[in-house]
C-alpha cells in the first residue's frame, strides 16, 4: 500500500519540484520570449504600440482570470490587487508597451539587444534591497554584457533617439518591479499573472486611446496572428513561468532570459524574416551564452 502510494505520487512531487520546473520555465522564457521581437513586429503591420500591448494583454488577463476563478482560485485581495496593478504597469505597461513603441523606430534585433541591459539594473535595485549578486554571477553578468555589446557591433544598425531612450526606460522599469514585487504580498500563483495582467491592460488602452491611437478597421492575418501568438505564449505561458522563477529562484538566474533574447530573436529573424547574421552576431551570441552558464553554475553551486 505505501510502496503504490510512493509510486502513484511520486510524478505529482515531480510536477511540483522547483529543480524541475525552473529549467522548463526557463527554456520557455528564452525560445518564447526570443520569438515575441519578431510577433511584436509583424502585429505592428496593422496594429499601433500601446493598443497592440493592451489588447494583447486583455485578451490574455481575461482569459486566465475567467479560467482560473472557474477553477475555483480565490480571487486577489485589495491589497493583492494595488500591489499587481503597481507591479504590472511597470514590467508589462513600460515594460512590453515602450518595447511595442520602440519597434516603430528600431529593428526587432536592436530591441532585444537594447532590453538585453535588464539584468544589470536588476542587479543594482537588488542590490538596495540588500541581495547583491554574488561574485560568480557578478562575472556571468559581465560576460553577458560584454556579449550584447559584440552582438550589437554586428548589428550594421541604429535607431532613433526616442525609440533607443524608450528601450532603457522599458529595461529599468522592468528590472524595478521585479525586484519591488518580490517583497510585497501578491496574488498567489497564476493569479498573479493574470491580475498583473488585466491592471496593465487598462493602463495601456488608456495611453493608447488617450494619445489618439485607433484599433485597425482591416488588418492582415499575420498581423492578427502575432497578436493571438503574443497573448497566448508570450503573455499566458512565458510571463507565468517568469514570475516563477521570479519566487524561486536568485534574480540573477531569473533575468538571465534578457541575455539569451537576442540570439534567439535574431535567429528567428534569420529563419522566419530573412535577415543576415554575420560574424559579429555569431561571436556576440556565444558570448551571451557564456554568461548565462555562468549565472546558471553560480546559481547550482550556491543551492
Amino acid at each position: 500500500m505505501n510502496d503504490t502510494t510512493t509510486a502513484a505520487g511520486a510524478p505529482a512531487r515531480a510536477l511540483d519540484d522547483p529543480r524541475v520546473l525552473i529549467p522548463l520555465a526557463l527554456f520557455a522564457l528564452y525560445v518564447i520570449w526570443g520569438s515575441t521581437y519578431l510577433g511584436i513586429r509583424f502585429a505592428l503591420e496593422s496594429y499601433p504600440p500601446f493598443l497592440l500591448a493592451g489588447l494583447r494583454f486583455l485578451c490574455a488577463g481575461i482569459a486566465l482570470y475567467g479560467f482560473l476563478r472557474w477553477r475555483g482560485l480565490a480571487a486577489p485581495t485589495r491589497l493583492q490587487w494595488r500591489n499587481a496593478a503597481i507591479t504590472g504597469v511597470l514590467l508589462l505597461g513600460f515594460g512590453n508597451g515602450l518595447v511595442c513603441f520602440a519597434e516603430e523606430r528600431v529593428s526587432s534585433g536592436i530591441a532585444a539587444v537594447a532590453v538585453a541591459s535588464m539584468p544589470l539594473f536588476a542587479a543594482v535595485f537588488s542590490g538596495l534591497y540588500g541581495q547583491w549578486p554574488n561574485r560568480r554571477e557578478t562575472v556571468g553578468l559581465l560576460i553577458g554584457f560584454a556579449g550584447v555589446i559584440v552582438l550589437n557591433l554586428g548589428s550594421g544598425l541604429s535607431g532613433s533617439r526616442i525609440g533607443a531612450l524608450a528601450l532603457i526606460v522599458a529595461a529599468m522599469s522592468w528590472a524595478f518591479g521585479s525586484a519591488w514585487s518580490r517583497r510585497q504580498d501578491m496574488p498567489a500563483g497564476p493569479m498573479n499573472t493574470a491580475a498583473q495582467m488585466l491592471c496593465a491592460s487598462v493602463a495601456l488602452l488608456l495611453v493608447g486611446f488617450g494619445s489618439g491611437e485607433h484599433l485597425p478597421a482591416h488588418p492582415t492575418a499575420r498581423a492578427t496572428l502575432a497578436v493571438a501568438y503574443l497573448a497566448v505564449f508570450g503573455s499566458i505561458i512565458a510571463f507565468s513561468a517568469y514570475l516563477y522563477v521570479l519566487r524561486h529562484a536568485r534574480p540573477a538566474l531569473a533575468t538571465s532570459y534578457a541575455y539569451v533574447n537576442p540570439p534567439v530573436a535574431v535567429l528567428f529573424g534569420v529563419l522566419l524574416a530573412g535577415e543576415h547574421v554575420g560574424p559579429f552576431d555569431l561571436a556576440g551570441m556565444a558570448i551571451i551564452l557564456v554568461g548565462v552558464g555562468v549565472i546558471t553554475l553560480a546559481k547550482l553551486r550556491k543551492g
